[in-house]
């Protein structure tokens, strides 16, 4: 019997029913006619056209299988405009129904319960998510999608332009600083927690008074910006408080008057973050000038108004960092919406035990950044908690009140940042009020009783704190009058989730822009010396037991108070920079992470053309994505789960793209090892689109490294892996063959740092360096200069003289000079070398330490090993590979760097390295980046394996296989391109 025929018509409007469940706000219409806009486009009809306020519309064009014209059709409908829609259909979505779909015979419960729809999203200008191939998933998974690609961005751009552009002329009305420390612009910037620079220099007043009314009227600006915002969005939310709309602002000359009538009304619903710093800004200015300011920014959110992004909460924060001041010294690095997106969907997929569709539990949660910004990662949470609410058929804005007042915390040492936070998150639901909140700004600096605070790092010593500013309930005041200090609390092991892109600063860097500074990471806000000294005395103090330490940063202590707070069974979801995957200085919060925590994963990014190595904003120093969840008595005492890595191949450009990779993630069981063999990792597709690789390795608890982060081809570290286990595993090779390789520690001593040989305080370094000389007493390999670095054999580029009354001190330093120097800062696009030999012995400097053998014959071998492609594979394995195209190692890293076992050469090998190495002293190599086309590093690999270590020719030929690889990384040529002509 023929079975019966289900039309499309009736599939595509059970879907859209089921859409409407999954998705609380929007209207779905099935087959409707005469909802496009325009005469000539009246007559389509659309399969199915989603719309809601302040977004913009999604059509799906759906077919059953095969669908060959479902994309062709979903392309013809980008551009137009649904009737009564502001924005226009900026993606379409092309679906296809599950094969013999036409012929179930209930298609509601079949649509329902399949997973087995295939869709993709189209954008204009011919692109699509996937770029080939099909998503696949559930309803939820494609509502997920229509959330993710109903954003407005062409109009948000726009937007986001005029905005900033009309702050920047609003910053004109403010009034010029005749005084540096007198006047409203001052007041205001107190008020905003700013302070000056005590270093700044008295002749360039003119300048400073310039920089800082800019400063000022920026921020100021933006607060404004976003008060006038959601003076419309509450104005409309309540009607009967008679609240003035932004339109009526702008007209007249009392616009001053009118602001403050209008957002002290609201002060009195709440919403102080929003408006309470953004009313002193008005009061401290005259009627002019905030007559002006007001003018100016209300035509902008009058236009924002007119694009139909009144309800779009990242726009003022959008804006916001790219006026941010003080990024300098906090490393304020702000996280991307797709990055926070990506970090936010793997984090919260973490909590364990919670039922998604119980607002009561979900009101139970404990979420906190302690380093929020402007809010973009807790921002992140809060869409995917109300998503994942919003997909078991519930309004999610019944969430929102215990959001605000129970399950958020979030804390920055910057008010303005704070209350932004605050607002952001305020305006999910701007229609439903809220009283007491957990988010304040900490105090930061010398304070009024003379001691010293250094922000959210405080909660490392006490639960409950005092906190400079408050973003809750206005009834917290005292005798009607503001109170700027209330003390908030978080308990030790209470929290679900803790997520930040915390601050990067080291205390111990003084270099490039931190040059005079004495403690970087407390330099922000104009800290005196003596300001920064006490700080990092407070650190040193708060710091016992912790995963902190100076070298690492500042991200090293906010780790620490995640740790703190996190309850068995919380998850830890961290942007850190990317030395924390191999810094000797982070091996503490690796350890960390390796005993105390499971389900650990590493997000990188290898982007095949280096230019995205980091999921942060305004940075080209690379980062990675951290997620973890801490054990809790129900994980088995001997639980040793590997670590995940994953190296994306390119930065989520869109939500859309963010979302189907975490998904994707979610969903992968990762079983290839990097202990395995080199066979490469697993693939992780959206589509057919390769997103990335990913694999697990074991991390040692005694030497923990995250060595795996930023590949593109995991048969390299799985080679690499193999020759640290003394294995020489070759990509296609069946099985490893023995070469003995040790950590370079057991072999040698390594020299000085440099500023234990010049620069250091006068008890410490004996020298002053100088230009070289041929008959200088004491010559140094210091810098690099890649076109003098061409051969093995290398020239002193400099001499030390000893510091006066330092004659003592300066031959105990001279005693570690040598023949050999191993690259600490290999910029492997232009430099050949990793191990550079002096005719003199010399003291190696800042970018080459020395290597002292305890024998000195194993110098050339050294110089052998370390320049072929097995030294140049192990020392970028081992280096931090944080720039673009380097690879660094510190004096302590050296020490555990792996190298050929000199010992296990017999005396007739040793005297053949000597040989080689004087065949080749003289030869030039090309730089590193470029190893697969370097003809002499090639014959130095022949006579390093066949000729020195005795391996036959096919081997030589596997080891040449491994140029091409490297070379292809992007930690290895940093985008740069390739020399024709060599």
């Amino acid at each position: 019997m023929e079975q019966s025929r289900e039309e499309e018509s009736n599939a595509n409007k059970a879907l859209a029913d089921l859409i409407k469940q999954v998705m609380h706000g929007r209207t779905a219409k099935a087959g409707h006619t005469r909802i496009v806009a325009g005469e000539r486009k009246a007559a389509k009809k659309p399969d199915i056209t989603i719309t809601a306020t302040g977004r913009s519309p999604v059509i799906i064009e759906a077919e059953y299988m095969p669908a060959r014209d479902v994309e062709a059709e979903a392309k013809e409908r980008l551009g137009y405009f649904i009737r009564n829609e502001q924005h226009s259909i900026e993606a379409v979505i092309a679906l296809r129904y599950p094969d013999g779909f036409e012929f179930v015979k209930d298609i509601d419960k079949e649509l329902a319960e399949t997973e087995d729809l295939e869709y993709c999203a189209v954008y204009p200008q011919g692109k699509r998510f996937p770029t080939t191939g099909w998503l696949k998933g559930s309803v939820c998974d494609l509502a997920d999608l229509i959330h993710l690609v109903d954003v407005p961005e062409t109009a948000f751009e726009k937007c986001a332009r005029d905005l900033e552009n009309r702050i920047n002329e609003a910053v004109s009305m403010f009034p010029p600083l005749k005084n540096l420390n007198e006047g409203p612009v001052h007041k205001i910037f107190k008020r905003l927690g700013l302070t000056e620079d005590p270093k700044a220099k008295q002749e360039k007043i003119p300048k400073r008074r310039s920089e800082k009314r800019t400063q000022v009227g920026r921020i100021s600006g933006a607060i404004i910006a976003n008060a006038l915002l959601f003076q419309e969005r509450i104005a409309a939310a309540y009607p009967d408080k008679e609240i003035l709309h932004i339109n009526d602002i702008r007209r007249g000359d009392d616009r001053k008057d009118k602001a403050l009538v209008a957002w002290r009304k609201i002060l009195k619903i709440n919403y102080y973050p929003i408006f309470d710093a953004a009313i002193e800004i008005i009061e401290s200015l005259s009627p002019f000038p905030a007559g002006e300011v007001l003018r100016i920014l209300a035509g902008a959110a009058e236009r924002i108004q007119e694009q139909g992004l009144l309800y779009e909460n990242d726009l003022t924060g959008h804006v916001f960092q790219n006026l941010i001041v003080d990024r300098k010294y906090l490393a304020a690095f702000y996280t991307l919406p797709t990055s926070a997106a990506l970090l936010a969907r793997l984090a919260v997929n973490k909590i364990k035990d919670i039922d998604w569709s119980n607002a009561d539990k979900i009101g139970e949660l404990k979420i906190a950044d302690f380093a929020c910004g402007t809010g973009a990662l807790l921002s992140a949470v809060y869409d995917q908690i109300a998503n994942s609410y919003e997909r078991h058929g519930h309004n999610p804005a019944d969430l929102h009140k215990a959001l605000m007042e129970d399950v958020f915390h979030g804390f920055d040492v910057v008010h303005y940042a704070t209350c932004l936070t605050a607002s952001i998150l305020s305006g999910k639901q701007p229609g439903i009020d809220y009283k007491d909140t957990h988010f304040g700004t900490m105090p930061y600096g010398r304070q009024s009783d003379g001691n010293v605070k250094i922000g959210s790092l405080e909660f490392l010593d006490k639960s409950e704190q005092r906190i400079m500013f408050h973003t809750g309930d206005p009834a917290q005041q005292i005798h009607g009058q503001r109170t700027d200090r209330r003390r908030i609390e978080v308990l030790n092991n209470d929290l679900d989730l803790v997520i930040m892109n915390p601050p990067f600063t080291r205390n111990v860097t003084r270099e490039g822009e931190y040059e005079g500074t004495f403690a970087a990471a407390f330099a922000a806000f104009g800290a005196s010396d003596q300001d920064q000294r006490d700080m990092a005395k407070r650190m040193g103090l708060l710091k016992r037991g912790t995963c902190y330490h100076a070298s690492a940063g500042m991200a090293s202590a906010f780790a620490a108070i995640a740790n703190k707070k996190l309850k068995p069974g919380g998850v830890l979801a961290l942007v850190l920079p990317m030395t924390a995957a191999m810094g000797s200085s982070w091996q503490k919060l690796r350890t960390l992470l390796t005993k105390e925590y499971e389900d650990v994963e590493v997000i990188s990014l290898a982007d095949a053309k280096c230019y995205e190595v980091a999921f942060s904003a305004f940075t080209s120093m690379a980062d990675c994505l951290v997620v973890a969840r801490k054990k809790s008595a129900s994980t088995p005492s001997r639980s040793d789960t590997p670590t995940r890595f994953v190296s994306l191949h390119q930065r989520p450009d869109k939500l859309a793209a963010a979302g189907e990779t975490a998904r994707e993630l979610i969903a992968k069981k990762t079983r290839r090892k990097l202990e395995g063999g080199p066979f490469g990792g697993e693939e992780v597709f959206c589509g057919q689109e390769k997103m990335g690789e990913t694999i697990q390795a074991k991390v040692s608890k005694t030497n923990p490294s995250w060595n795996p982060v930023r590949i593109r081809d995991y048969s390299l570290p799985q080679t690499a892996y193999k020759l640290t286990q003394s294995q020489l595993w070759l990509p296609g090779e069946a099985k490893p063959l023995p070469l003995p390789v040790i950590d370079l520690g057991n072999l040698a001593k390594t020299g000085y740092y440099h500023l234990q040989i010049i620069n250091g305080p006068p008890n410490d370094a004996p020298f002053k360096r100088t230009a070289p000389s041929n008959t200088s007493t004491y010559p140094a390999l210091w810098s690099h200069n890649a076109k003098q670095e061409t051969k093995m054999i290398c020239e002193p580029d400099c001499q030390l003289l000893v510091k006066p009354g330092m004659e003592t001190q300066a031959p105990t330093v001279w005693r570690s000079a040598g023949h050999c120097h191993l690259t600490q800062d290999h910029t492997l696009t232009s430099q050949p070398l990793s191990v550079a030999f002096t005719k003199r012995k010399c003291i190696g400097g800042r970018a080459w330490v020395n290597i002292n053998f305890a024998k000195k014959s194993w110098d050339y071998a050294f110089a052998l090993w370390g320049n072929s492609t097995l030294g140049l594979l192990l020392f970028w394995w081992h280096g931090n590979r944080q720039q673009p195209g380097r690879a660094r190692i510190t004096i302590t890293s050296a020490r555990t760097l792996p190298i050929l076992d000199f010992r296990e050469l017999d005396k007739a090998q040793i005297q053949q390295a000597k040989a080689i190495f004087d065949q080749f002293k003289d030869k030039r190599l090309l730089p590193a980046y470029i190893a697969d086309i370097d003809k002499t590093r090639a014959e130095l690999d022949r006579a390093v394996l066949c000729d020195w270590l005795g391996f036959d020719n096919s081997t030589y030929q596997a080891v040449r296989q491994l140029p091409s690889k490297w070379c292809a990384e992007p930690s290895v040529h940093g985008g740069k391109q390739r020399n024709k002509n060599i």
